[in-house]
């Protein structure tokens, strides 16, 4: 007889979601090699995340819910896994992306990771460490899926020119990059504009920094070091750092111009003109 592992629920999310998807297949009649014929997966891979081995993906959630009739219990289960997945120091920003209202982010660097896409996130999370790559990834583009709650937050980001010159991951990646952020140009709930080089010295020199604001809760000012995170709700910091943040989005180009720029950036480079 094949040993089963027991699964502690309490332990973690991860193990919830192994216990919840066993119970679930169980009560069903369904042995892991027959739920993942019919969700399109393997057994092997149904194993490994029942027994907390493996990350689980939204995709997986949404199917094995229709195929289980579970009432979307893993698709809503699955968010809370990926953030349990964060770096410790990170998880506490996360839950301020779940519950923000509003977020405005100033990068300097490099695009910010709720508007990333997934090989630009795979090279900047690989770029000195690729142990687990594939499940750091998924964590990191699952942060995205504030955007699709029934009411997402408003997203303000403006970034440097230089997020769009810095070339991460090869011309392919970064083509794709740039590509994904148009993609946006006509939501009005995620906005990007771009800071150019020519405006010279600017509210953001000291570096990159976010905006939380919420319903009825303060707003939080958050700076990230070397893994490390620095949310703060001190008045003062709040105050000096909005008002950098409207002088940044003001000195931006429009959004408008923002994506003239973001298509001319691409042509230059690359060679290859977005429609």
């Amino acid at each position: 007889m094949t040993h089963i592992n027991v699964l502690d629920p309490g332990a973690s999310p991860l193990d919830y979601y192994g216990f919840e998807l066993r119970r679930h297949r169980e009560a069903a009649g369904l042995t892991q090699r027959q739920l993942g014929d019919i969700v399109n997966y393997t057994g092997s891979l149904v194993g490994q995340i029942e027994t907390a081995r493996k990350l689980p993906t939204p995709e997986f959630s949404e199917r094995v819910d229709a195929a289980l009739g579970t009432g979307g219990l893993l698709s809503r289960l699955v968010a809370l896994v990926m953030r349990s997945q964060l770096p410790a120091w990170f998880q506490q920003v996360a839950e301020l992306e779940v519950r923000a209202t509003e977020i405005c982010a100033f990068q300097a660097t490099m695009v910010h990771g709720l508007v990333q896409a997934p090989e630009y996130a795979r090279a900047v999370l690989g770029a000195l460490d690729d142990a687990d790559l594939d499940d750091r990834t998924a964590v990191r583009l699952a942060r995205q899926g504030i955007f699709d709650k029934g009411e997402p937050p408003v997203f303000w980001v403006v970034l440097s020119e230089a997020a769009l010159r810095q070339e991460i991951g090869g011309p392919d990646i970064m083509r794709a990059q740039l590509d994904h952020l148009l993609a946006f140009e006509n939501n009005p709930r995620i906005n990007v504009q771009v800071l150019p080089f020519s405006v010279g010295a600017h509210a953001g020199l000291t570096g990159s920094f976010t905006l939380f604001r919420f319903e009825s809760d303060p707003t939080i000012v958050y700076t990230e070091g070397y893994g490390s995170a620095h949310p703060t709700a001190n008045p003062d910091t709040v105050k000096v750092c909005s008002l950098r943040y409207d002088h940044l989005r003001a000195t931006a180009l429009s959004l408008r111009d923002s994506a003239e720029l973001i298509r001319r950036v691409t042509e230059e480079r690359y060679g290859e003109q977005l429609a």
